[in-house]
């Protein structure tokens, strides 16, 4: 598969995700990327590290964009964002190798944090870090109004800020999982789910496989 691709300018790309881990190298244009990391606007020589079954949405710029796909097999120590500074040379050993490209990349790449572009990044921030607030509470606290939040959260990530959670805490599991240090019903009250039951539901539906399977 032809790991160079073409952004249409001002394309939007609706949340989805993807089973395998990828790396997208920004190597012209630019877009925002909306998703369960954050909210960041990425120009050339930016990354992102897509972990598996992670979700997100894009809008491309004006000048639309030319990224590079890289697959991988290991996450590990990988940012969410990045940058290179040579983003060229990347793209010409992909040419040749995807595999080692994408090696190269993530041997190279220096971390950088997702911007809080607007409430709504906050609100996913805090999301992904608090599991427990209540979106009225959150939206009181901010001087909004609930129906706003929510309409206007879905509009930047594509899914209501109940969803998000629910999928921030299905990812914080099978991450757990993996490790497979703990029970799948310790792993479910761990991470924010009512009960093994939920947990599997969950899952389920945003990877097709069952907690089990995901353990080592």
């Amino acid at each position: 598969m032809n790991p160079f691709q073409t952004l249409d300018p001002l394309l939007r790309l609706p949340r989805h995700r993807h089973a395998e881990p990828y790396a997208a190298l920004v190597l012209s244009g630019g877009y925002v990327e909306a998703g369960d990391a954050g909210r960041r606007r990425l120009v050339a020589g930016d990354v992102v590290f897509h972990r598996a079954f992670e979700s997100h949405a894009n809008l491309v710029a004006g000048a639309g964009a030319q990224v590079l796909n890289l697959p991988l097999h290991s996450m590990r120590g990988a940012p969410a964002f990045g940058q290179v500074d040579d983003a060229d040379a990347i793209a010409r050993v992909a040419e040749r190798d995807a595999e080692a490209a994408g090696a190269m990349l993530l041997a190279s790449a220096e971390c950088a944090d997702c911007e809080l572009i607007d409430w709504p990044d906050l609100l996913a921030r805090d999301l992904r870090t608090s599991s427990s607030m209540p979106l009225a509470e959150w939206a009181r606290r901010h001087r909004l109004a609930p129906a706003t939040v929510s309409r206007s959260f879905r509009d930047v990530f594509g899914v209501s800020p109940k969803r998000y959670r629910l999928e921030q805490h299905a990812l914080a599991a099978m991450r757990l999982l993996a490790l497979g240090a703990t029970s799948i019903a310790d792993t479910a009250l761990a991470t924010g789910f009512s009960d093994q039951a939920h947990l599997s539901r969950t899952l389920l539906t945003m990877t097709g496989r069952t907690p089990r399977s995901w353990r080592r």
